[in-house]
């Protein structure tokens, strides 16, 4: 079997066409704080390019062009209401980098990036994808969470990247907060969120099995590619 190496666009490259957004080049020297003081602001704009890793001059940022009149529900890529199931459920969307909370009454309580497996890892030898399907969060672990499995060493002793708050679902798959959610799929498997995403969802939203509860659903899309 074949599999591609390059690496997936940026979601930045579906907005910059759009009316409602511009598309700004980071200059040498600018931050997120530098360009957008004002934090709900800042929030918004990484948001809405699924990052929050490090600018670079040269990297093309989208911003809703009425940003100061926005909350971040005006800019979620899920709607704000669904059928009510009497459970809280978790939806993580492949296409469009994101995940999605809602309550038992079926309302969007929050939402944020995502990055999840790549095509391939060159490391493995072989495809990253994050599987798709219908999951419950089976156990959950705090900021001290480490990967088992990653990075690789030549060594044979695998494992230590830092998975804080990991909320595993199927097998070793999890979500977990990161410091590097660049915009595409680009992880191992695991679904990456912004480390204040995966600590509310950890510590705020989520259950694990227990009498009477059998673990927040989580639904994960599934990838063609």
């Amino acid at each position: 079997m074949q599999f591609s190496a390059a690496a997936e666009k940026r979601y930045v490259e579906k907005l910059c066409d759009l009316p409602d957004y511009e598309c700004i080049t980071v200059k040498s020297g600018d931050t997120w704080e530098r360009l957008w003081p004002d934090a709900e602001q800042r929030d918004i704009v990484r948001r809405v390019n699924r990052m929050n890793t490090h600018l670079y001059r040269g990297m093309k940022i989208a911003v809703p062009k009425n940003l100061a009149d926005l909350t971040i529900y005006d800019v979620a890529p899920f709607p704000r209401y669904v059928e009510a199931t009497g459970e809280k459920t978790i939806f993580v969307s492949q296409k469009e980098l994101a995940w999605a909370a809602y309550d038992m009454e079926g309302e969007l309580v929050w939402w944020g990036p995502i990055s999840s497996g790549k095509n391939y890892c060159s490391d493995v030898g072989a495809s990253c994808k994050t599987p798709g399907g219908n999951f419950r969060i089976i156990r959950k672990q705090d900021i001290s969470c480490v990967s088992t499995a990653f990075p690789r060493r030549r060594s044979g002793r695998h494992g230590g990247a830092p998975m804080p708050y990991c909320m595993h679902f199927f097998r070793g798959y999890a979500l977990h907060g990161s410091t590097d959610v660049p915009g595409r799929r680009d992880s191992h498997g695991c679904i990456r969120l912004f480390i204040e995403d995966a600590k509310w969802l950890n510590q705020e939203f989520i259950e694990v099995p227990r009498q009477g509860s059998k673990g927040t659903r989580i639904i994960v899309e599934a990838v063609d590619k």
